[in-house]
């Protein structure tokens, strides 16, 4: 058996997204342990953001989230946006992948990333879990990579959503378990 090379993703956690979610307190909280974990651990950090360039032109017409969002953003600072929550400020050697969709692995170089270190196993968090964690689920199992969820260290607006897709979807392709669990098996 291949020997598990791991990396944890911090997904989507700038302060511009998680500020919209009024209940994310517990969720960086969780987030930041998970973090610490994997600092005693030696296992990566990776950050991923979601981010364009001024004026968004990565943007087209078509895509429904996106577009929405560019018409609000037009003058918005971009730098700003991509700034990740200071309660989850990474260190000089943690590596931070910006990504231009949904899923972490589109518009970036994640998969160079993960493949020139050998990484085979993603321990996955973010928000939102329909979001970011769902697509990033869904392409990193069709490209043969071993996923964890830390149930408790994503979070989304909705709920029931949350639920379903931590206790019935993501289990068809990952280990979903809470941050506790993960690090008692550290």
């Amino acid at each position: 058996m291949k020997e598990k090379r791991t990396a944890l993703l911090v997904m989507d956690m700038q302060s511009a997204i998680v500020d919209r979610y009024p209940n994310s307190t517990a969720t960086i909280n969780n987030v930041a342990e998970a973090i610490l974990n994997a600092r005693k651990n030696k296992i990566s950090i990776i950050y991923v953001v979601v981010g364009f360039r001024q004026g968004m032109p990565e943007v087209g017409a078509n895509n429904k989230t996106f577009s929405a969002s560019k018409e609000r953003m037009v003058n918005a600072d971009v730098n700003e946006m991509m700034k990740i929550h200071p309660s989850l400020t990474p260190y000089e050697h943690d590596i931070i992948v910006t990504k231009r969709r949904y899923s972490a692995f589109t518009g970036s170089d994640l998969e160079l990333i993960l493949r020139s270190q050998n990484i085979n196993h993603l321990i996955l968090t973010g928000i939102a879990t329909s979001g970011v964690v769902l697509s990033t689920i869904r392409e990193a199992s069709d490209k043969d990579f071993n996923l964890t969820v830390l149930s408790d260290c994503c979070a989304d607006g909705d709920e029931e959503v949350h639920h379903i897709l931590t206790t019935k979807v993501f289990q068809m392709q990952a280990d979903v378990i809470p941050l506790k669990l993960w690090i008692s098996q550290s």
